[in-house]
């Protein structure tokens, strides 16, 4: 998934229900108590610190240079071979809506339940699209996509596999989750256009920032579709500030890690069995969802629903203490 750390349920054709937004729970549970605390969604609770932003990043149209140091820098932090191998754009959700305009019509298998927004991108731009369980079942496909960690369910695929499984085509690999899991990490080439989100792992969805990793041909058309200066002066000042940071992610993995697995005792502890998820996100099964569901958010919590899947949950981690009080509360 893309971008925003954000699973969601296809209700009809063209309706997607994302979460996050704080808007619908307020209508679902107008006697909350404000504010609200938002776990709907996967994006890392502790933003990256980053330093004071420079005023011309702000005055000034970003140049070529700045373009290039930012790519530069996720060319390291995501072991892509230079560069030239980077599309960098305002955040992953553009390039998931960009990469099917950008190829001939195929037959499309799309590995899920996932992040919906995928199959109804290539659908919108006229490819032939089935759902997939399992990569095996992808034969005939031409692109195959998948979500590796995946969301909702946290499955991980290894790249050799989805080669394998696409038999040739083209593997549009979404790792997303990528950055604060032990996972194989893909390299972009002709069989292979990873997406790599920026706003989940440093909590900053808001800069709008995201890259794909592809063939230097391929990452160019990108970036010349989405135009000129697509990534803003802030964006960049904070992609280069932060993506060098190997240090940070690395101590984020480990306290992330020891959230999630708080999270998943509080979760039992009210009856929920955990079927998966990322150092982001737990999802789980519980034997009064919707009851549980309501409880919540007439307290001000807000989680994620599936209406597919009507006995899971998805929860995104608490930030602070307070937040973690007043959800085991609940979950008492």
């Amino acid at each position: 998934m893309a971008d925003g750390g954000i699973a969601h349920d296809t209700i009809a054709h063209d309706t997607i229900v994302h979460g996050g937004d704080l808007d619908a729970a307020r209508r679902l549970f107008p006697g909350a108590p404000e504010p609200w605390i938002d776990l709907s969604t996967g994006i890392n609770p502790v933003p990256y610190p980053l330093p004071p932003l420079i005023a011309s990043a702000l005055h000034r149209l970003p140049s070529p240079g700045d373009l290039a140091r930012l790519k530069a820098a996720a060319a390291a932090a995501y072991g892509a071979p230079g560069p030239d191998h980077v599309a960098a754009a305002p955040g992953t959700q553009i390039l998931i809506e960009t990469l099917p305009r950008l190829l001939p019509r195929s037959r499309v298998a799309v590995v899920g339940p996932t992040y919906a927004e995928h199959a109804a991108a290539w659908t919108r731009s006229g490819h032939a699209v089935r759902m997939v369980a399992d990569p095996a079942e992808a034969e005939g496909a031409d692109v195959l996509v998948a979500v590796s960690p995946n969301n909702p369910d946290g499955r991980v695929f290894s790249p050799a596999a989805l080669a394998r499984a696409a038999g040739g085509g083209l593997v549009v690999l979404d790792q997303a989750f990528a950055d604060l899991e032990p996972v194989e990490a893909a390299t972009p080439g002709p069989a292979f256009v990873i997406l790599r989100s920026f706003g989940k792992t440093y909590g900053l969805a808001g800069l709008r920032l995201g890259f794909a990793l592809a063939e230097p041909a391929l990452a160019r058309r990108l970036e010349s579709a989405l135009g000129p200066w697509a990534v803003s002066g802030p964006a960049i000042a904070a992609g280069c500030a932060a993506l060098p940071d190997a240090e940070w992610r690395r101590e984020a993995a480990a306290a992330r890690g020891q959230d999630a697995a708080r999270l998943d005792r509080m979760i039992a502890r009210v009856g929920g069995r955990v079927v998966g998820g990322t150092a982001l996100f737990r999802t789980a099964d519980f034997p009064d969802a919707p009851g549980l569901y309501r409880a919540l958010g007439e307290v001000g919590i807000y989680v994620r629903r599936f209406p597919g899947a009507p006995e899971r949950l998805r929860f995104g981690l608490p930030p602070d203490k307070a937040a973690w009080c007043r959800l085991s509360r609940v979950l008492r």
